[in-house]
């Protein structure tokens, strides 16, 4: 079964067309991360899915109903923030009851489930606390628990991530990873970090400028990127992009080619000077220029690679990917 469906959605704000024709698919149970760069328009379609904002045209579909006229409280979804948005003057317990209590849930339902996200997100010895004496990992949690109690049709999560540190993101990470898989839910995430987006999703839609770049699973984004976008925005560090004369290719197409898969050797033809130095303990970054073109090589492990240094690189030609003058992929 579909759990959510946009068909031709629109949304404008003034002479300003914020998102345009979006048309996205998501099944029961699925995690779908929407990413892209700041202003592309992932959170706005987030919130019109949830109902905060209006469709300028086209449908939001959750499940076989129809929602564009259905308000925020009546879609059957949770939606977790950046901010945490808890009330700082209830406890831990209160914080995830107060949605059940709005519904009219009986005591024992309230008590079950609390009882339930608590013991997921390892929080039954934090209920009687409140938010300030929480760590942000914690109010984290709370939040996301508040969110499970409501056993919602869809969870919606804003860039939950984006006010913990580096540690904190990753732990947190596995916990929603997990959480997931224990739920079967169907959950949509929105992001600009696209590690977050390659380590958790069934299913990422890049979007930018308010449009749909590609949709497709982590990997299948990764190895066939639909275009110079796409194949730039996924990958840490990014793909390199080079004229193709450095290859000795005819014509005025792009060819791009990832960090880890340029080897450096004696036996290279491509030639170049060595400008920076990423010594990462289990990889090294090398940033060198190429005949002016600026490119990374990832290598595993470590290496006495120095600046000024001339090294040599080989660019399989199984590992190129080739674009034209307008970015799109080409695949002859």
């Amino acid at each position: 079964m579909t759990a959510l469906t946009l068909k031709n959605v629109n949304k404008s704000f003034g002479e300003v067309h914020v998102l345009k024709d979006i048309n996205i698919d998501i099944e029961d149970g699925e995690f779908v991360v929407f990413v892209g760069p700041s202003g592309c328009g992932k959170s706005t379609l987030l919130r019109v899915i949830a109902g905060l904002e209006d469709a300028s045209s086209g449908e939001v579909r959750i499940g076989d109903d129809l929602v564009n006229t259905t308000p925020p409280s009546k879609r059957g979804i949770a939606m977790v923030f950046q901010s945490y948005a808890l009330y700082p003057h209830l406890n831990v317990r209160k914080n995830m009851t107060l949605a059940l209590k709005q519904e009219k849930q009986s005591k024992e339902v309230i008590e079950e489930r609390v009882a339930e996200a608590s013991r997921m997100l390892n929080l039954e010895d934090y209920l009687d606390r409140y938010p300030s004496e929480l760590s942000g990992g914690q109010r984290q949690r709370v939040a996301i628990g508040r969110a499970i109690v409501r056993h919602p049709r869809l969870f919606l999560f804003d860039e939950p991530l984006s006010n913990l540190d580096a540690a904190l993101r990753m732990n947190t990470r596995i916990e929603i990873a997990n959480l997931h898989a224990q739920l079967s839910a169907s959950m949509i995430y929105v992001t600009h970090d696209q590690t977050e987006a390659m380590t958790l999703a069934d299913k990422i839609v890049v979007l930018r400028d308010g449009r749909v770049e590609q949709v497709g699973s982590p990997m299948e984004l990764y190895n066939n990127p639909a275009n110079k976008f796409v194949a730039g925005f996924l990958g840490s560090p990014a793909m390199n992009f080079m004229p193709a004369h450095l290859f000795g290719e005819g014509g005025d197409h792009v060819v791009g080619i990832r960090p880890e898969d340029l080897k450096v050797g004696d036996e290279g033809t491509l030639k170049a000077k060595v400008k920076h130095v990423e010594e990462l303990g289990g990889d090294t970054n090398v940033v060198a220029d190429l005949d002016g073109t600026s490119l990374t090589v990832r290598m595993f492990g470590q290496f006495p690679v120095r600046t000024g240094d001339t090294i040599a690189l080989t660019a399989p030609e199984d590992r190129r990917y080739r674009f034209d003058a307008e970015g799109q992929r080409l695949t002859a």
